[in-house]
C-alpha cells in the first residue's frame, strides 16, 4: 500500500479558489516566462491588424516589457472587458475547431495582470480619444483619458512580481533577453508583412542612447507572398540561408507546404534553424520536426541537423491548436497526410537539386587556406616561396644545379618531379604508393564546351583521390570516393526500387512477443512490412511470426527489428525503420562498391564521374553528408593569392 501524501490535510474540505488564486495558476500555464508574455501581446497584436509592432524591454523582461502596436485597437468600454479570463473577440465559442486567430481563450492579458503591474492603454479606430486602465496582481483600477494617436499599447512591469517564487526559475537577463529575441523572430518570419522592432531599455542600454538599444530590427517586406517571406526569411536566418536552400511547394489532401529547405551540406550541428508553422503561428511539433529528420535521414549523419523555414497552411477545420496552453503545438486531423507531405515534398525537392552543394562548402575551404597561410607556422602565399621577401644572391645561386658544364642552367624546384612521358602513364597504378603527389593528364581532345558544365573538365588528379576539374569561372576539387559512393548507392536504391525488395524466408518462423498495442500496430501495417521485405503473421495473444526478413538484412535479429518498427510507428505512424535498415545495408554496400581511394583515374574515367554527379539526385553530399567536391571561383582564388 502506498503511504498517504504528507502534503494532503484528511481534514481539508473541497473548496473553490477564489478568483485571483485563479488568475495566477492561469499566469502559470500561460506566462512561463518573459519570452511567453511578449509572445502573447505581439500576437494580439497580430490579430488587430497591426502592421508595426514595436516592442521594449528592461533587464531581460523582468522590469518591463511593452509592446506597442498600431492596430484597430479596443473601444474604452471594453477596456475593462479585456482583463477579464475567457473574454474575446476572436470567437463566439461555437466552433473552437475554426479558429483564424491567435489569440481565442480570452487568457493572455488576464494571466499577464494577475502576476505583474499592466497597464492598457487603446484608442479604436475613430474613437475620439485615448483611454487607460491599470491592472495590479489582478486588481483593476478606474479607465481615465490617455494620449495616443491610434493602436494599443501595453505595459507589464515588474513580471511576476505577485508570485515572487516564479523569480527563481527565471534565468540570467541576457538568456531571458535572448528567449524574447528569439520568439520576436519567430513571429517576424510568420509575418512577413508586419515591421517588428525589439528593442532593450534596460538602465546599462538606455546610458549608449535614449531609446535603447535595438536588439532586432525588420521593416514590413513588400511584394508577394513568396517574395516577402525569402526577403524576411533572409533577414531572420541570413542570407547565407536563402542563397544555399531549396524552394519548397506541395499540396495533398487540402494541406499546402510552402518555405525554404537548406541543402544537406548546409547543415548544422544542433536543430537550433529549424522553424515551423502552421496557418502562420510558429509552432514546435514532434510530428513535423521528425517528419523534417525523416527527409533528410539519407543525406545527414546523425549527428547533424537540416537547417528549414517551412509553412504549412490548410482549412483550419483540419488543424486543432487547442491541445497546448501556449499554442505552441497542434494536430492534425489526418496526422499520416501532414508527415507524409513533409517527407515527399522535401525528398522530392532534394532530388531535384541534383549535385547542387552549399556555397559556403568553398567559403570554408577558402577559410581553411587562410587559417593555413596565417599560421605563424605555415608558410605565407607568395610567388616567391615561403618568405614575402625576394630571395638573396646567394639562394638563387644555390637553387640552380649545373648538371654539367656548359649545360643550361635549371632551378632546382624544378628538377623535384618530372612528369614521365604520356605513353609511360598507366590508366591504373599497381602501386598504391605510387604518384602520391600529383598527377596530370589532359584530355585526349580539348572540349571548351566542357568548361560550360556545372562541375567543368577534368584536368588532373591529386593524391589518387581528388579531381581538379576547370570550369568557365574557377575550379572543382571531387572527392572521388565520397563522389562515387554517392552515385553507387543511388544506383542500388534504384535498383531495389524498380525490382522490389528481395525477401527471404526464414527456415523456422521466428515467434517475438511483444506488448499488445505494439503487436496491433505492426499488424496494422502488415501489408507495408511486407513490401519492404518483413512478413509477419499474427500468433497468439502479444505474439508475432515472423516468416521472411529482406534479404539485404542477411540474418537480423527478429525480435529487435520488430521492436525497432514497433517503436518507429509509435512515434512516427510510418515503417521508416525497416527503410532505414536498408538504406544502411545499401549504403554500406555502395562504400564497399565504390572508386576507393589511392586508384588513379584515366582522363575520360574522370570526365565520365563528373558528367554522372552532374545527372544524379543529391550527389553534393556522401551518404555521410560530407560535400564530394569544392567549388572555389577564379574571384576566391584571386583573394587567396591577394590579387583582389
Amino acid at each position: 500500500m502506498n503511504a498517504p501524501s504528507p502534503y494532503i490535510s484528511k481534514n481539508r474540505p473541497i473548496q473553490r479558489l477564489d478568483e485571483s488564486a485563479q488568475n495566477r495558476i492561469a499566469a502559470g500555464e500561460v506566462v512561463e516566462r518573459p519570452a511567453s508574455a511578449v509572445k502573447e501581446l505581439a500576437e494580439n497584436s497580430l490579430d488587430a491588424g497591426a502592421r508595426r509592432i514595436e516592442i521594449a524591454i528592461a533587464d531581460g523582461g523582468r522590469t518591463l516589457i511593452r509592446v506597442t502596436d498600431d492596430g484597430h485597437g479596443i473601444p474604452a468600454d471594453q477596456l475593462a472587458l479585456a482583463l477579464e479570463r475567457h473574454a474575446t473577440s476572436k470567437t463566439d465559442g461555437a466552433d473552437l475547431l475554426d479558429i483564424r486567430s491567435f489569440g481565442f481563450r480570452g487568457e493572455a492579458l488576464p494571466s499577464i495582470g494577475a502576476v505583474s503591474r499592466l497597464t492598457l492603454t487603446s484608442r479604436a479606430e475613430g474613437a475620439e480619444e485615448a483611454w487607460t486602465l491599470r491592472c495590479d496582481a489582478g486588481r483593476l483600477g478606474a479607465p481615465a483619458p490617455a494620449a495616443l494617436a491610434r493602436g494599443t499599447v501595453v505595459e507589464a512591469r515588474d513580471l511576476f512580481h505577485a508570485t515572487p517564487a516564479r523569480l527563481k526559475f527565471l534565468r540570467t537577463d541576457r538568456a531571458e533577453t535572448q528567449a524574447v529575441a528569439d520568439m520576436v523572430r519567430r513571429l517576424a518570419m510568420a509575418a512577413p508583412g508586419v515591421g517588428f522592432v525589439l528593442r532593450d531599455v534596460s538602465e546599462t542600454a538606455a546610458k549608449a542612447s535614449p531609446e535603447g538599444r535595438v536588439l532586432f530590427r525588420a521593416d514590413p517586406e513588400p511584394g508577394e507572398a513568396r517574395l516577402a517571406r525569402r526577403a524576411r526569411l533572409a533577414r531572420v536566418m541570413g542570407r547565407e540561408f536563402t542563397d544555399n536552400a531549396l524552394e519548397i511547394e506541395a499540396e495533398r489532401e487540402g494541406l499546402r507546404l510552402v518555405g525554404l529547405a537548406g541543402l544537406p551540406t548546409y547543415s548544422r550541428g544542433a536543430a537550433v534553424a529549424q522553424f515551423l508553422f502552421v496557418n502562420g503561428r510558429p509552432v514546435r511539433d514532434k510530428l513535423l520536426t521528425g517528419a523534417l529528420r525523416a527527409a533528410y535521414m539519407d543525406v545527414l549523419h546523425s549527428g547533424r541537423h537540416p537547417a528549414a523555414a517551412l509553412y504549412i497552411e490548410c482549412d483550419p477545420q483540419l488543424v486543432d491548436v487547442n491541445v497546448h496552453p501556449a499554442k505552441t503545438e497542434v494536430r492534425f486531423r489526418e496526422p499520416g497526410v501532414a508527415r507524409g507531405l513533409v517527407v515527399s515534398a522535401l525528398r522530392h525537392a532534394l532530388a531535384e537539386g541534383g549535385h547542387r552543394a552549399s556555397s559556403t562548402v568553398g567559403d570554408a575551404a577558402l577559410g581553411a587556406f587562410r587559417a593555413e597561410s596565417e599560421s605563424p607556422a605555415a608558410p605565407r602565399l607568395t610567388g616567391w616561396g615561403p618568405r614575402m621577401d625576394r630571395p638573396s644572391a646567394a639562394e638563387v645561386r644555390r637553387a640552380y644545379d649545373f648538371q654539367a658544364p656548359g649545360a643550361a642552367a635549371t632551378p632546382a624546384w624544378e628538377n623535384r618531379w618530372t612528369p614521365p612521358a604520356p605513353e609511360a602513364q598507366p590508366g591504373l597504378s599497381e602501386d598504391p604508393m605510387a604518384w602520391r603527389a600529383a598527377r596530370a593528364e589532359p584530355a585526349p581532345e580539348p572540349d571548351e564546351a566542357a568548361e560550360d558544365l556545372p562541375l567543368g573538365v577534368a584536368r588532373a588528379q591529386l593524391h589518387e583521390n581528388y579531381i581538379v576539374a576547370q570550369t568557365r569561372d574557377g575550379m572543382v576539387i571531387v572527392d572521388q570516393h565520397a563522389a562515387h559512393e554517392r552515385l553507387v548507392y543511388e544506383r542500388l536504391k534504384r535498383q531495389a526500387a524498380e525490382a522490389g525488395v528481395r525477401r527471404q524466408a526464414l527456415l523456422i518462423p521466428e515467434i517475438v512477443e511483444l506488448p499488445a498495442d505494439d503487436a496491433e500496430r505492426l499488424l496494422g501495417a502488415a501489408d507495408t512490412l511486407a513490401e519492404l521485405g518483413l512478413v509477419i503473421e499474427p500468433f497468439g495473444p502479444g505474439a508475432l511470426a515472423v516468416r521472411e526478413t529482406p534479404a539485404e538484412l542477411g540474418t537480423p535479429d527478429a525480435a529487435a527489428l520488430l521492436r525497432d518498427v514497433a517503436d518507429e510507428l509509435a512515434e512516427e505512424g510510418e515503417t521508416a525503420a525497416v527503410r532505414a535498415r536498408l538504406d544502411a545495408v545499401l549504403s554500406r554496400m555502395a562504400c564497399h562498391g565504390s572508386v576507393r581511394s589511392g586508384r588513379r583515374m584515366g582522363a575520360a574515367e574522370m570526365n565520365a564521374l563528373l558528367r554522372e554527379m552532374e545527372a544524379t539526385p543529391m550527389s553534393g553530399q556522401c551518404n555521410h553528408g560530407r560535400p564530394t567536391y569544392v567549388t572555389l571561383t577564379l574571384a576566391q582564388i584571386e583573394k587567396l593569392f591577394g590579387r583582389r
